[in-house]
């Protein structure tokens, strides 16, 4: 089992298979850098991981874009042809444990969107904190 940090890169979505089973489908992308000998620019890599987590959907609630993420699993490379025709692979991860380390934030245009009864939504759907309505009603 391998463990990966990295950022989710779109929103988590669930897919629904044949015969009902439920799969949480993500990416993550680990990002480094380094600064090569003799050079003033830092080089930057990013590794992309394809995850999937079949243990509980409810996680895709949390699993959007921007989140850092644990992730614990079984890794496999899965090679393709491009459509230039060029060798690839792609690194898939088979999710048995997923740990969020930092949620995403919404941008200061969507925090209304995400105000509701007058709270505000958290990704675990608590708030203490109340937003007066100017409404008096």
């Amino acid at each position: 089992m391998q463990q990966f940090t990295g950022r989710v890169t779109a929103d988590a979505i669930v897919k629904t298979l044949d015969g009902g089973k439920e799969v949480v489908s993500f990416s993550i992308a680990d990002n480094e850098s380094y600064k090569p000998k003799g050079q003033d620019e830092p080089v930057q890599i990013s590794t992309f991981f394809n995850c999937s987590y079949w243990a509980h959907t409810g996680v895709a609630k949390v699993l959007r874009k921007g989140a850092v993420v644990q992730v614990n699993g079984r890794v496999s490379a899965r090679p393709y042809t491009t459509n230039t025709g060029d060798a690839a692979a792609s690194l898939n991860v088979h999710a048995n444990r997923i740990e969020v380390l930092a949620y995403a934030t919404d941008k200061p245009d969507n925090a209304a969107k995400g105000k509701k009864n007058g709270k505000q939504n958290t990704p675990t759907g608590n708030s203490n904190d109340e937003v007066k309505d100017d409404l008096p009603f």
